[in-house]
């Protein structure tokens, strides 16, 4: 790897921060490469050049929150659209699960570049991840990753009689949309009506193009788990800070 590239897209791919944050720290003269302050913008470097970052960065970036919420129905994810309030606006101190155990005290100013890593749609319920780090942003919708998400799908059958095996098989893999193929899914009835769905993609309302493609309409779609992070007792409409010692 001999080719120069942009410091922050370096700092990028290395998982320190993301674009944004390494260009708001370059401005402010917290990097440095080979020990020398940059404060350049679009300053190139080259991939074998040691990048650190100053105190001052990292405690910023540790008073950045992530928040984990159970989004109802008729709530986008992200910018307000048609009318519908985003999910962002269910935060605040009275709607913070009683149950919350982390030490962390709620600030208004927790809200500010408070985005959602991920979305569901209006009519989806169940775990969201709002966050202000873009490391975790970068990890959960990055183009490369493959952290896991699990729904639970409840359908309405538009065919007569049963799914047959070979539209389950294509539900786990050979489906496209797109014109693009999908990858592997982990697909199993949890019963009658109800499917278990895990993937590592996330393309708009992918799920319900999924089923409509094998003769199955969604009538619920609820996520239930993001890596290692599960939904578990939060209540709707009320949101938790993901804690320390947990990973996606």
């Amino acid at each position: 790897m001999t080719d120069s590239v942009r410091l922050s897209k370096r700092m990028s791919e290395l998982g320190i921060c993301s674009r944004r944050e390494a260009d708001e720290w370059i401005e402010r003269g917290w990097v440095r490469v080979d020990g020398e302050i940059i404060s350049q913008l679009g300053t190139k470097i080259r991939p074998n050049q040691k990048i650190t970052i100053e105190k001052k960065a990292q405690t910023e970036q540790a008073k950045k929150v992530t928040i984990l919420i159970n989004k109802p129905m008729g709530f986008v994810s992200g910018q307000a659209e048609d009318g519908h309030k985003p999910a962002v606006t269910l935060v605040n101190e009275k709607t913070r699960w009683t149950a919350d155990n982390a030490e962390e005290h709620f600030h208004p100013r927790q809200l500010k570049s408070l985005v959602p890593a991920g979305r569901l749609d209006i009519d989806s319920v169940g775990l969201l991840v709002l966050t202000q780090d873009g490391r975790v942003a970068k990890r959960l919708i990055g183009e490369e990753t493959e952290v896991e998400k699990e729904y639970l799908v409840r359908v309405r059958h538009t065919l007569p009689g049963k799914l047959p095996d070979n539209k389950l098989k294509l539900l786990r893999h050979g489906l496209k949309l797109d014109g693009r193929a999908l990858l592997p899914a982990k697909v199993d009835w949890q019963n009658d009506d109800q499917l278990r769905i895990v993937l590592q993609e996330g393309k708009k309302r992918q799920i319900r193009r999924m089923c409509e493609a094998v003769g199955l309409k969604v009538v619920g779609l609820k996520r239930v788990r993001i890596g290692k992070v599960r939904l578990g007792d939060l209540p709707p409409g009320q949101w938790r800070y993901l804690r320390p010692d947990e990973k996606f």
